[in-house]
């Protein structure tokens, strides 16, 4: 019998295991290639993100008893709620919510500070989504001139795409075009919105040539034509809405067409600027749109069912449009989130049937919340109060012509903000410092202003920390203003029936976060989350990485 030492076993055991290992080395001929295989990592079919626009968080809870089973119910009660969920940045608009809920970023990183801006570079005002150097695809109208261009970090789409080397389909879909484009991101494989001159969906050459042919077949439906000239009728008795007001409060906005802010709702197209369907907007039939549209995605590209996983992006455009008409406390917007709830089940129900239940996952967010209609507070004694748009950037042009001649001193007032002319204060040697201090003197003297702020130097600011965040993460150089007006709470700018938002109080930013379906641990929690953390939670789902300005972290707690 032949001995060896215990060395020469180690070098044979070595040699053998690099002989084993060398079969596998990339630089191995196919033919002396081994593939170990295993379970494939475990990912859901399909991700749906749900935005809500202007859904403000208590909505959640004020008509639970009313939801059905399957729609915000079945989010709520079998899956994870972040119940302290707030935006994060002084901003409080369509825009930035949705580019914030998908890129986990703030508008100081990703751009979009605004529905509008005054973008510096340009010298001009921008929106948000507008793109020159695209067509419509769709129609021979001006309304698909629009990319996500100008959002300059990528979204969980875009981070899907590049992690399945652009075999997943990520789609977006709204009636807004910016509640479909800025979500979807950049390298979507379509973003779809709806023109209310011919009540198609429609979308830019910047994601293809013509539409797809699922789309064609839906816009040929005409669906459109069959809610226009229906009435908007309420789904309960008048006396069973006793979470809401009386019908026809003064603070309420009137419809186009009618005399009254009362049931049943008529639409008139020749009262709504020429575009035959733009009344559907402020109404419950654009929610149902925009479900059957989805629904018609979900067939038409396949979704979730193609052996990887694909994103569909929907958000919900008539809530805002309801709200900003009739408030908080309307008849008319407690029917709409009950008519809402069952578009919701609608979709759930067919992904289960198509996707697999338990084979997708959905998040439901909004792009921020809503203030009450000051006429509501008022009847309970709450400090509220309007104040003209025009108002404020009239204060301030006077002023600075006052205390420096005459001159463009001011380029724009946006979104509280004052865009001051800094090639100008150059030439006059005058420095922001200076203006700030200045302006502060004047401004804090009117109604209805609480403080100034100077966006170039937040360390100084006497606020609460919570706030000086909110600002830091708005400011962003060629995109924001000089100087924020803070109004009160309960100050509507703009407007003098129904309310609005864009503010830094909680009303403004608490909205829900509900994360339902494959790999969520249901639950609940009180901690302050951010709407920047729904990005990396979902990445952290589908083990991605997370999107190239996120700066959230993901809710451990709502993972399984």
């Amino acid at each position: 019998m032949r001995l060896y030492s215990p060395v020469l076993l180690l070098l044979l055991v070595a040699t053998t295991a690099f002989a084993q290992t060398k079969k596998t080395t990339p630089g191995a001929s196919p033919a002396s290639r081994q593939v170990v295989t295993g379970q494939p990592l475990a990912r859901p079919k399909l991700v749906v993100g749900i935005v809500v626009d202007q859904m403000r968080y208590d909505y959640l809870y004020r008509y639970y008893d009313k939801y059905t089973t399957g729609g915000f119910r079945r989010m709520m009660d079998g899956g994870f709620n972040a119940r302290n969920n707030h935006y994060h940045y002084a901003a409080t608009y369509t825009g930035p919510g949705h580019a914030a809920i998908y890129t986990g970023s703030a508008p100081a990183l990703n751009g979009i500070v605004g529905n509008d801006f005054y973008e510096r570079n340009v010298g001009r005002l921008m929106y948000c989504a507008e793109d020159t150097t695209v067509t419509t695809v769709g129609n021979t109208g001006t309304a698909g001139k629009m990319s996500p261009r100008n959002l300059l970090v990528t979204t969980i789409g875009d981070q899907l795409k590049l992690a399945t080397d652009g075999r997943a389909k990520v789609v977006g879909i709204a009636l807004k075009d910016r509640g479909a484009i800025l979500p979807a991101g950049h390298a979507a494989t379509g973003a779809y919105w709806f023109d209310s001159k011919d009540g198609n969906f429609i979308s830019s050459t910047f994601y293809q040539k013509e539409l797809p042919q699922w789309v064609q077949e839906f816009n040929n439906r005409k669906l459109p034509e069959q809610f226009i000239s229906q009435k908007w009728e309420p789904t309960l008795a008048m006396d069973q809405y006793a979470e809401s007001t009386i019908d026809d409060e003064p603070y309420e906005s009137i419809l186009a067409g009618e005399t009254k802010s009362i049931f049943p709702h008529t639409f008139n197209a020749m009262q709504a600027g020429g575009s035959k369907y733009e009344p559907l907007r402020t109404s419950p039939f654009g929610d149902q749109i925009t479900k059957e549209f989805a629904l018609a995605a979900i067939k038409g590209e396949q979704l979730g069912q193609r052996g990887i996983t694909d994103m569909l992006c929907l958000s919900f455009s008539s809530p805002d449009y309801i709200g900003h008409a009739f408030g908080t406390h309307a008849i008319e917007t407690e029917d709409n989130y009950l008519r809402l709830d069952r578009q919701l089940a609608d979709i759930f129900t067919q992904l289960d049937a198509t996707v697999g239940k338990g084979q997708w996952v959905a998040f439901l967010s909004a792009d921020h919340g809503v203030v009450d209609a000051p006429g509501f507070l008022q009847q309970y004694r709450i400090p509220a109060g309007f104040k003209s748009y025009g108002e404020i950037g009239e204060v301030v042009k006077t002023a600075l012509e006052k205390a420096y001649g005459p001159g463009q001193w001011m380029l724009s007032y946006i979104n509280q903000q004052i865009y001051l002319n800094h090639d100008l204060l150059i030439e006059k040697k005058i420095t922001i410092k200076e203006v700030y201090e200045y302006l502060s003197t004047v401004l804090l003297k009117q109604k209805a202003i609480v403080n100034v702020v100077n966006l170039h130097n937040l360390g100084a600011e006497a606020l609460p920390l919570l706030q000086e965040n909110l600002f830091r993460n708005v400011y962003h150089p060629n995109r924001s203003g000089d100087i924020y007006v803070m109004q009160p709470p309960g100050w509507l700018e703009g407007r003098s029936k129904g309310t609005t938002h864009g503010t830094t109080y909680a009303y403004d930013t608490h909205v829900p976060f509900l994360l339902y379906g494959w790999g969520v641990r249901p639950g609940q929690t009180f901690r302050r989350t951010h709407i920047h953390d729904i990005a990396p939670t979902i990445t952290a789902l589908l083990s991605i990485l997370e999107p190239s300005g996120c700066i959230g972290n993901p809710v451990e707690e709502a993972i399984k």
